[in-house]
């Protein structure tokens, strides 16, 4: 009976350290890391393209093409071009009634937006490709700070920082700040020790002469954004080029957005293991802390809890009674809750598992190449 309980608590125990890791583990060994510092220069400048894809996006258009204008009128030789996948409501015709701020490129039906980017690479001019989303909007200052970091030829690829807007309108998006928050900071300290590890669509940069050639079913944002690690250059977050993003507020279109998320990403992983495979031993060992712990963190969680139930079990039937009560009635308050920390620790376990089922339909194949705007933003 000893036996048993050593260990089903070991493999609790250790279950519950991998679930962690990634969040509070792994950024405590990067503060151990000393700092690589980049050679910015704030007189640089650099020529740049511009580079978003859209589908269904008219809402977010007046205030994107607002953006840009404003943009526009700060770098007049900036060039922006954009791809529309089909859209079935008026986003082509507000992007192609300003053909003085904006190129736009419309697909035939739905292409997904790896092939619109392809599209618009073949297109740019500028010695830099800034990627942003059709919902995402720049601070002013944004395309003046990145090109400071082109100064140093060591610099392939630059992530903006992405601050997220609307957090408190619900469990989920609260939810969705903390995480992104936390996603934030870990960028921050790869940063600062060497090299990110893959890029948000949301803002990052690219030298152009970098953009690798990739099929139209993997996640655009890590391929391109490794093509600057993978090439010897170094792929670094930049804390002054902010961007903004409205955060998704309901449950059920962020659980569908991380399983699609997770899809693409094991999908792109499995597509990029020979080039990950000649990283330098410290830039593996950040990949596999950032993505490969927690694409599999509902599965340990899993593991867990059932490692959990078997000292209860040998100890007293009954408790493990009381227990199977208390947590199914956890998760029906926790299902029902839009505010609080039950919701948000609700939120957090959904998140997993979401990313979970993502990777398995990965594995067994399934691929997706389009994506549909969540509404709640």
């Amino acid at each position: 009976m000893s036996l048993a309980l050593g260990i089903a608590a070991s493999v609790t125990l250790v279950c519950a350290i991998l679930v962690v890791y990634p969040y509070a583990l792994y950024p405590l060994i990067l503060r151990l890391v000393k700092t690589r510092p980049v050679a910015a220069r704030e007189d640089h400048k650099v020529s740049a393209t511009l580079v978003f894809c859209a589908y269904n996006e008219a809402r977010a258009m007046p205030e994107k093409i607002a953006n840009i204008e404003m943009l526009k009128a700060r770098h007049p030789d900036l060039e922006v071009l954009a791809f529309d996948d089909g859209s079935a409501d008026a986003t082509y015709e507000q992007l192609a009634a300003r053909p003085e701020l904006v190129t736009v490129v419309r697909g035939g039906g739905r292409n997904g937006k790896a092939h619109g980017m392809k599209l618009l690479a073949a297109r740019a001019t500028g010695e830099i490709m800034i990627f942003t989303d059709a919902n995402v909007t720049l601070k002013e200052d944004a395309i003046d700070r990145l090109m400071a970091y082109y100064a140093d030829p060591e610099v392939g690829g630059v992530c903006g920082s992405l601050h997220y807007k609307g957090e408190d309108s619900s469990a989920t998006a609260a939810a969705g700040s903390l995480y992104w928050r936390l996603e934030e900071y870990l960028k921050k300290e790869e940063s600062r020790t060497g090299n990110v590890m893959g890029a948000d669509g949301s803002i990052f940069s690219l030298r152009r002469k970098l953009y690798p050639s990739f099929p139209d079913t993997v996640l655009d944002d890590l391929t391109v954004s490794m093509a600057a690690v993978f090439s010897g250059h170094r792929l670094i977050k930049a804390e002054d080029v902010i961007a903004y993003e409205r955060l998704v507020a309901k449950r059920g279109e962020e659980f569908s957005r991380k399983v699609r998320i997770a899809a693409r990403a094991f999908h792109t992983h499995l597509f990029l293991t020979p080039q990950l495979e000649k990283m330098t031993s410290f830039d593996r060992f950040k990949y596999g802390s950032r993505k490969m712990v927690r694409w599999f963190g509902g599965a340990f969680l899993t593991l867990g809890m059932i490692a959990a139930v078997v000292p209860a079990l040998i100890l007293s039937p009954s408790l493990l009674v009381a227990g199977a009560i208390v947590g199914s009635g956890l998760i029906l308050l926790g299902a029902r809750a839009q505010s609080g920390p039950l919701a948000l620790v609700t939120e957090i376990v959904i998140a997993l598992y979401a990313t979970l089922l993502g990777v398995l339909r990965a594995l067994r194949g399934q691929t997706f190449t389009v994506w549909v705007p969540a509404k709640s933003r």
